[in-house]
């Protein structure tokens, strides 16, 4: 079984993943965005992209989903640029995996 890939975000932002075949789905606040993540989340999605500016106002729901497989929930930059909460997630999900500091 396949899993599909979803990107959520704004518009402008997140337009062009469709071009990689990708799902796209608009989110203009992080309460839109976390009802589309917890949806896609049910559905057979094993990687959803989401832009730090949304996942920044929504870090309980990001907490629920570390502990889970799939789907493995990325934080990109949206197309303003980024405010180091996607990578800063990361380094912080790497040491807890494999207790090593990354930055």
């Amino acid at each position: 079984m396949s899993h599909k890939i979803a990107v959520i975000g704004d518009k402008d932002s997140v337009l062009a993943f469709k071009m990689l075949g990708f799902e796209v789905f608009f989110a203009s606040d992080a309460s839109q965005a976390s009802k589309q993540l917890e949806e896609l989340a049910k559905e057979n999605y094993g990687i959803i992209f989401l832009t730090e500016q949304l996942g920044i106002h929504m870090p309980e729901v990001l907490e629920r989903y570390n502990e889970r497989i799939t789907p493995a929930i990325i934080l990109i930059p949206n197309r303003t640029g980024t405010n180091n909460f996607g990578e800063e997630r990361f380094a912080n999900d790497v040491e807890r995996a494999v207790g090593i500091k990354l930055v």
